[in-house]
């Protein structure tokens, strides 16, 4: 049967106690809902549905480069209601699986393993065992161990509540047949709504099978209902992607304090140190280190190169064998070569420098193109803006930068050019020459420091 997904994203989250739709509620960077588009378009199904209500605008602003067909929900009546909504643009050769937006972690192959369970005349019903299991409907089965029916908590009674099966509200569902059960929906319980989980008595009572599935970790089917259960989430999430990288066999520290959040591609040993966090599309080559605390945003390191602590990296090109921070700053454009040193308290933006280059202390280097081999002193600035514009400035194969340096773009430093400590260099300077600028230096004999007044 083609796969259609329908997924539930109407709900408005008041105990996040947060103008942001429950739904757009961040884990690891991205969107709650985002997750879930994600795993089920791995599924390749022939439609996404999306069912949305509150904050409406927002949630479809927020993804509108999602492809997916977005169907409003104007009043929230229940999850039975919020199917209703989206079952005129289904058709009844399709099977339905109903996912949820703020259930993020469920696994692509748990849900494979549901649609196959599932069929013209089959029901398949993803459920989870628990050691505490209040808050969930309860999956009742006869003696023989077949489901007869989920009750919701608020309306369970005693013989009920002592059920450690919950049911997750994930299922995959014919559509001929959902749509005839819809039809028959009331909504005579506690919570006066619509509920999607009465038409498994409904299949019972048709005797259409109902096949279960057990999540195979209760963490996968966390929903996320306040600020206390995102961060748990989080938790599972950052636990998961550590488990899959020491599995690929990167060196994880501490998989507790490992924040990835985005895509990864590792090659062979490298090392992760604590509380690194990993955003966007990263790239880490063969050995390469990563020092506590460092954070890497859209970046590519290759092979052998080593971030010391501390360091913050966005849009970024680390080449072989360089050595970064402790404590620098490479922004958007930074591209290094192999072997270049940037070390602690140096700031890179938009600027290349040159296979064996160094720039180890206290520098700015902004819109520069730094040749191989250059030695940039501390405290060096590239005076690149003029409070309108930004200029170039470039330096020569070998140059020597002497520390306290200013210069001033645009400027061209020649190769194997020297420039003397503490100079302001705003014109051009030639190819192996010693270039400086400096005041005379005076002393003033008559000088007397200034003493304070002990009537002030």
């Amino acid at each position: 049967m083609p796969l259609t997904i329908l997924i539930l994203a109407a709900g408005q989250g008041k105990r996040m106690q947060s103008d942001l739709p429950k739904v757009l509620q961040p884990l690891a960077g991205r969107p709650l809902l985002k997750h879930v588009i994600d795993t089920s378009r791995a599924l390749a199904p022939a439609a996404i549905h999306v069912v949305y209500g509150h904050g409406g605008e927002r949630v479809r602003d927020t993804l509108a480069g999602e492809h997916v067909d977005w169907v409003l929900q104007a009043e929230q009546l229940g999850t039975g209601h919020a199917v209703m909504q989206a079952m005129p643009r289904i058709a009844d050769d399709q099977l339905v699986l109903v996912l949820y937006g703020d259930v993020p972690l469920v696994q692509t192959g748990t849900l494979e393993a549901l649609v196959e369970r599932a069929g013209p005349q089959t029901l398949s019903l993803l459920t989870v065992m628990l050691e505490d299991p209040s808050g969930y409907g309860r999956i009742v089965r006869d003696t023989q161990g077949r489901v007869r029916a989920i009750v919701e908590h608020k309306d369970a009674g005693p013989t009920d509540l002592a059920i450690r099966e919950g049911n997750t509200g994930i299922m995959a569902v014919p559509a001929g047949l959902l749509r005839r059960w819809l039809a028959r929906l009331g909504k005579d319980n506690a919570q006066g709504e619509y509920y999607l989980t009465d038409i498994v008595a409904m299949a019972v009572e048709e005797q259409v099978e109902v096949v279960p599935l057990v999540a195979a970790l209760a963490t996968e089917v966390l929903g996320v209902n306040d600020k206390l259960q995102l961060a748990e989430v989080e938790a599972a999430y950052r636990l998961r992607r550590a488990r899959e990288l020491m599995l690929a066999g990167v060196t994880v520290c501490d998989p507790a304090r490992l924040d990835v959040r985005g895509e990864l591609s590792v090659g062979r040993d490298v090392f992760l140190d604590v509380n690194v966090v990993l955003e966007g599309h990263v790239v880490l080559g063969d050995r390469v280190r990563i020092g506590s605390g460092c954070v890497v945003r859209n970046t590519r390191i290759e092979a052998d190169a080593e971030l010391h602590p501390y360091c913050v990296i966005e849009r970024a090109e680390i080449g072989p064998n360089c050595v970064v921070g402790p404590y620098a700053r490479l922004r958007p454009g930074a591209k290094l070569a192999r072997d270049v040193h940037v070390g602690n308290f140096v700031e890179v933006k938009k600027s290349e420098l040159g296979e064996g280059s160094k720039a180890n202390h206290l520098s700015y280097l902004g819109d520069a193109v730094i040749g191989q081999g250059v030695n940039v002193g501390a405290g060096t600035i590239t005076c690149n803006y003029d409070g309108a514009n930004k200029w170039q400035t470039t330096i020569g194969d070998g140059a020597f930068i002497g520390s306290g340096t200013m210069l001033v773009a645009p400027v061209r430093i020649g190769a194997g050019a020297t420039i003397g400590a503490g100079s302001t260099i705003a014109k051009d300077a030639p190819d192996g020459q010693l270039t400086l600028e400096r005041s005379k230096q005076l002393t003033v004999a008559s000088w007397k420091r200034p003493t304070k007044n002990p009537k002030r």
